[in-house]
């Protein structure tokens, strides 16, 4: 495997830009210090419900998360989690709640990341994309999986521990790869899977398997889900996408095959397009690009050559 170099990017993969938090994992356990940045004036919280939070607009346009001190956050103790600290020494908090609380201006809407996520600085994509990894493993992973008792909250909600049998839990990351393919003509391989609207492609995608390494996860899901070989492959970057609580592992990768032969289950149509076919499919409507968020938009990006059209987020 080698790692791709991109001469034409001017922008980061979305969820992947600096965020400018130090998460200060060396503070979780320490009790004492957690208490007092809860108590600080200057620290700042947020609440999330669901993988959303509220988001609002700002008199000069920007869009930011909706944050209050923490002196007026909702009551939660169990579900408080520390996010980290910025360069200014100001902690970050999420509070964990069954519901998001209303606003009484009416301005602030609720939104998740697939939204959210193109719309906010790093600083608080960051903050979200940590607090929704860390909702989704909670609400998840309740109870231990050695002896089957409930678990309690440790390390400002890194970890569950087991009060019975004394295992540690951590939250769980699953590797997913996901790769633009293209042939020998320069085309690339676009599939759609069976639950997709009609019309909407993307690059493939899936999970690594045990003992398996991501560049056999890469050959061997092209060829299940399509049919199609993959000779060389190329790493590009990695995206965060906590829904629930994946890692993609971004490839270009260079088929030896091009017969398509789609598995059926998992895809429903695959085409190979050039990128003129392309441009038309995206302006007659006949294709959708992925979501911009989404780090398969990038990765078609550096075949393409420019921005991928955009699209409403649903």
């Amino acid at each position: 495997m080698t790692t791709w170099t991109d001469h034409t990017a001017d922008r980061p993969v979305s969820l992947t830009a600096p965020s400018g938090i130090d998460r200060a994992a060396h503070h979780r356990l320490d009790e004492a210090w957690l208490a007092a940045a809860w108590s600080h004036p200057t620290t700042r919280c947020f609440v999330v419900s669901g993988g959303q939070a509220l988001i609002d607009e700002t008199p000069d346009g920007r869009t930011e998360l909706v944050m209050t001190p923490s002196f007026e956050a909702p009551l939660t103790e169990a579900h408080r989690y520390f996010l980290g600290t910025d360069e200014d020494g100001v902690s970050y908090f999420a509070l964990q709640k069954d519901s998001l609380p209303g606003r009484m201006d009416q301005s602030a809407r609720p939104a998740g990341l697939r939204e959210a996520g193109l719309l906010l600085s790093p600083r608080d994509a960051g903050l979200l994309v940590h607090a929704v990894a860390l909702e989704n493993w909670q609400r998840l992973h309740r109870f231990c999986s050695r002896c089957g008792e409930r678990t309690v909250i440790a390390a400002a909600g890194h970890i569950r521990r087991c009060p019975a049998c004394g295992a540690e839990h951590y939250p769980r990351t699953d590797p997913a790869v996901i790769m633009a393919v293209t042939d020998d003509e320069d085309r690339i391989l676009l599939g759609r899977q069976v639950h997709w609207p009609e019309g909407r492609f993307s690059t493939l995608a899936g999970f690594v398997e045990p003992g398996e390494s991501i560049e056999q996860s890469v050959r061997r899901e092209v060829h299940e889900e399509v049919g199609v070989a993959v000779g060389q492959v190329e790493y590009v970057a990695s995206q965060p996408w906590p829904f629930p609580s994946s890692l993609m592992l971004g490839f270009m990768a260079h088929a030896t095959s091009t017969e398509i032969d789609v598995d059926g289950e998992e895809i429903h149509e695959a085409r190979w397009f050039s990128r003129e076919e392309l441009r038309t499919a995206f302006e007659s409507g006949e294709v959708l690009p992925p979501y911009g968020i989404s780090i398969a938009a990038r990765l078609i990006e550096l075949w393409y050559g420019k921005p991928l059209p955009t699209r409403s987020v649903v």
